[in-house]
């Protein structure tokens, strides 16, 4: 499970989500939780907003937004990159008997022990509708499968990950032109919004009732080392243009040119291409790289090379007449 850096012009960046106020009104009878926490920082600090106790506040990155502000709100309650498996981090979670163990973009897998030591038990937030794509890189699978549709799901922590029982989701219509890491951010917002809202249903003594996920709709979302970010030309057009805005802007989906490695961050669909050409055979057409694939070919319009921003025009100066790429 992934939080993109940054955001697109158009989307909230993650320091000014923490710009709102509660988001809960707080209902007659409801009682603030005393919550474990464990992930990334801006989860938690919002939590604190809403006016839940944050008892620990495990960070799961050194880099992350949001932690320079945690470190100042919880003091030494903070931690940063734990071993959640350690047993001096066990006692302390079981002696701070939290209501709720909440993880929100924790990394690693969080034991039973802990959950358990919690009164309601755990629940996290996962960037997909499960039980599909199940694991640590969903938006970039739902990106290269071609998915019309994404969200997010809050869940009951299980022993085995993305598994639990289903408590709340929000759909999300996935934009064709969306990266994997634009459908990343998109997913932000939702992501918070019914994280803070099952802790609300909690806080108030709602009886919250899962729905058991179905295994023969689950589907995994691995992530990909750097031989299955390759480009493979052989592949229809349509999937070698959803590989490369899935993997966009990194890991980045790459290929060879002339023995240089070269990432793609953005193609097209060629309007034209030479009949002769074989899949993973290219030429420069009006200053453009035109690779064919499997049905089609696609132009290359923007890209790295070895790691240094590359413009359509300088991916086209590597390539010799008639060279095969890949």
């Amino acid at each position: 499970m992934s939080l993109a850096e940054g955001a697109p012009p158009s989307d909230p960046s993650p320091i000014s989500l923490l710009g709102h106020g509660k988001l809960f009104d707080r209902s007659p009878g409801e009682r603030p939780l005393r919550i474990a926490f464990f992930g990334l920082p801006l989860a938690a600090l919002l939590l604190d907003r809403d006016g839940h106790e944050i008892a620990l506040a495990a960070i799961s990155r050194t880099d992350a937004v949001g932690l320079r502000r945690a470190r100042r709100v919880f003091g030494a309650r903070l931690l940063v990159r734990p071993d959640a498996g350690s047993p001096a981090l066990g006692s302390r979670v079981e002696a701070l008997a939290p209501d709720l163990l909440v993880s929100w973009f924790w990394t690693t897998r969080l034991p039973m022990s802990l959950v358990r030591a919690a009164r309601l038990g755990g629940i996290g937030v996962h960037p997909s509708l499960l039980p599909r794509h199940r694991g640590p890189d969903p938006t970039t699978w739902a990106i290269a499968s071609g998915d019309a549709e994404s969200g997010v799901t809050a869940h009951r922590i299980e022993e085995d990950y993305d598994t639990g029982d289903i408590l709340d989701q929000e759909r999300l219509p996935i934009d064709p032109a969306w990266t994997g890491w634009q459908l990343a951010r998109a997913l932000d917002r939702p992501s918070l919004r019914v994280l803070r809202r099952m802790v609300a249903r909690f806080a108030r003594g709602e009886e919250v009732a899962g729905v058991a996920q179905d295994p023969a709709l689950a589907t995994h979302a691995p992530a990909l080392d750097d031989e299955a970010c390759a480009i493979r030309w052989s592949w229809p057009t349509e999937r070698v243009l959803r590989h490369i805005r899935a993997l966009a802007p990194a890991p980045g989906a790459w290929t060879e040119i002339e023995g240089v490695c070269v990432i793609v961050l953005r193609a097209a669909p060629a309007p034209s291409f030479p009949a002769a050409l074989e899949p993973g055979e290219a030429v420069a057409q009006g200053g453009v790289v035109v690779v064919r694939t499997g049905d089609t070919a696609v132009a290359l319009l923007e890209g790295e090379i070895e790691g240094e921003p590359a413009s359509a025009g300088e991916l086209a100066a590597l390539l010799s007449p008639g060279a095969p790429i890949g």
